[in-house]
């Protein structure tokens, strides 16, 4: 080989490892914001349904209430709508409505309605196939039918259905 081939050799194997090693199909646009992935948290690629049956959980100040809650289940969606229901919500949240994030950290989100866990931010954290919120009820306004009272920090341990 002569000396010219020798140099250009460097060259070519640099960029054969290069373009070898980059992820094929993937551009930089393709990136995904962090508002979209926590909207997937929630919601999956469209709609996520949320259930304590099954082996969930809940606990409100620390005390197990998983039995009043047991038939809990909540429906997410994404979309420009962010619709929500629920099912067997024991006084705390509305039937449906809408959700958005609480700020741009996209780790909270606020519920629509008029029970006591709407208007408060709900704080959220997806692991695989389980779903957690946390959020607290403060003393005024969360008496339901003017007699219990639904105050306190609930911790939601939901599992996808």
């Amino acid at each position: 080989m002569n000396s010219r081939q020798l140099s250009i050799l460097p060259v070519l194997l640099i960029f054969s490892l290069l373009v070898a090693c980059k992820e094929k199909g993937e551009t930089p646009d393709a990136k995904k914001t962090p508002e979209q992935i926590a909207t997937e948290s929630l919601t999956g690629t469209g709609t996520a349904q949320w259930t304590v049956a099954g082996g969930g959980s809940v606990t409100r100040d620390g005390q197990n209430v998983t039995s009043t809650y047991a038939t809990f289940e909540v429906i997410l969606n994404s979309g420009t709508s962010k619709a929500y229901s629920t099912k067997n919500g024991g006084g705390l949240f509305d039937d449906n409505g809408t959700w958005s994030f609480a700020g741009t950290n996209f780790d909270k989100f606020i519920l629509t309605g008029v029970k006591p866990a709407a208007t408060r931010e709900i704080s959220f954290t997806q692991t695989g196939t389980t779903l957690r919120f946390d959020f607290r009820i403060p003393v005024p306004g969360a008496r339901m039918d003017g007699t219990s009272s639904l105050a306190g920090s609930y911790t939601f341990n939901l599992v996808k259905k």
